[in-house]
């Protein structure tokens, strides 16, 4: 489903603005309709973040001989930005508290901008993108606050491969607690 998302922003939304989605993920917004926080890379690599707001709409096609007409309905989904940041605008990302599993961040530009993506996982997955492309793009490390640092940034280990790395490393930690679990415990005082 996101990959059919991603194909459509890209053709109606980005590819026109000579723009390449890079990481997009949904938000709750109080308008009606779905909302999206993406990012783009353009000309000149200038990195863009923007939400989208998605908006079903109906229209009705008239078809058929000229006796007899038959309307069919067809429903489209209409794209469009409703706002936009430069990257290098951005000045903190706040995750709020890293200790509970909270969607909600604070994006920090001339004013701070409140987003609440669907899940914490979204959270995390947009804010490796953002580090990643700040240190490719703008040659400086993005500022993060309140955020649990072993899900972005990675160690020497863990390769930089989005939520597998959150699973490899619960895996690792599962495998250390049977192996502990097993080891006899010596019974001298």
């Amino acid at each position: 489903m996101s990959s059919l998302l991603r194909e459509e922003m890209q053709r109606v939304l980005f590819r026109p603005a000579k723009h390449r989605l890079v990481e997009f993920i949904e938000i709750e917004e109080p308008s009606p309709g779905r909302h999206f926080l993406c990012v783009s890379v353009g000309r000149k690599k200038v990195v863009e973040l923007s939400i989208v707001h998605c908006q079903i709409s109906q229209t009705i096609q008239k078809s058929g001989s000229k006796k007899s007409q038959t309307q069919r309905s067809s429903i489209q989904e209409c794209y469009k930005r409703t706002e936009i940041w430069s990257l290098h605008d951005l000045t903190l990302v706040d995750g709020r508290d890293p200790d509970v599993d909270d969607p909600c961040f604070l994006l920090h530009f001339d004013e701070v901008r409140t987003v609440t993506a669907i899940t914490c996982s979204a959270k995390y997955t947009m804010v490796r993108a953002l580090v990643a492309l700040c240190e490719r793009h703008c040659q400086r490390p993005l500022n993060l606050q309140n955020f649990d640092f072993p899900y972005i940034k990675p160690t020497t280990y863990y390769s930089n491969r989005g939520d597998c790395v959150v699973l490899s490393q619960i895996c690792f930690y599962a495998c250390n607690l049977v192996c502990l679990s097993m080891c006899p415990v010596p019974l001298d005082a």
